[in-house]
């Protein structure tokens, strides 16, 4: 990974935050974006090196911004989106407004759609793209419906792209459930005590850390003969 340039949207916090310091420390320049400057310049300050680590202040939903984005950094090695916009969309149905709906398939579909689109004219043939998933796709709960749509329609997108934009690998990771900040949007001052009950549950008897993910990520990204796949990194949900 020596030198190579990676794109991390969702780079300021949790598992992108992650990724950002491991790749960092083997020797790769890193961009982290998002929307939030002010949350970058924290990660930023968090993960030093500033010789290898950039920061772009972008929202993957908004095609121009997208495009602008890519003109700025040019030739890039990886691209890799942990972005995920729940806030208000773990409701059930009756409650489920629309425009929460819409922000997640604007994070985790149609962005990742819009960084293929114009991130893959900047990979070389051995670069990569990987997104991110999650394991409502196959444990949905109550409350949980549009994220598990959504995340099963970007598992479909990344088969999709594996097999159009050949020989660049494009994967994805679906993660179990993982401390994240993520949580206080679905269960509030509820979080501790959620997780741990999933905890006594899972066969790895605990949840994810973020660390989990990125160590995922890091292999797809560097694994040469592995694309259209996705990878679950759950502590074994799906057996439970």
């Amino acid at each position: 990974m020596d030198m190579e340039k990676i794109l991390i949207v969702g780079g300021s916090s949790g598992m992108g935050l992650a990724l950002a310091g491991r790749c960092l420390a083997e020797g790769a320049r890193v961009i982290i974006a998002g929307r939030g400057e002010a949350k970058l310049s924290a990660a930023r300050e968090a993960l030093g090196r500033r010789d290898t680590l950039e920061m772009a202040v972008a929202d993957i939903s908004r095609e121009d911004e997208v495009a602008a984005l890519f003109q700025r950094i040019g030739r890039i090695d990886h691209i890799v989106s942990t972005a995920a916009d729940i806030e208000g969309a773990y409701r059930l149905l009756p409650e489920v407004e629309l425009s929460a709906a819409q922000r997640v398939v604007e994070s985790k579909f149609y962005g990742p759609l819009l960084l293929a689109k114009h991130g893959a004219p900047m990979l070389p043939p051995s670069g990569s793209l990987t997104f991110v998933s999650g394991i409502a796709a196959y444990r949905p709960a109550a409350r949980g419906a549009v994220v598990a749509a959504v995340n099963a329609a970007l598992e479909g997108l990344v088969r999709a792209l594996a097999v159009e934009l050949a020989p660049i690998r494009v994967n994805a990771v679906s993660p179990g459930w993982v401390d994240t900040p993520i949580w206080e949007f679905v269960a509030g001052d509820r979080k501790a005590e959620t997780l741990a009950a999933m905890a006594e549950r899972l066969p790895a008897r605990r949840v994810g850390k973020p660390e989990d993910i990125a160590d995922a990520i890091r292999f797809l990204i560097g694994n040469r003969f592995t694309t259209g796949e996705t990878l679950h990194v759950e502590g074994g949900h799906r057996l439970v």
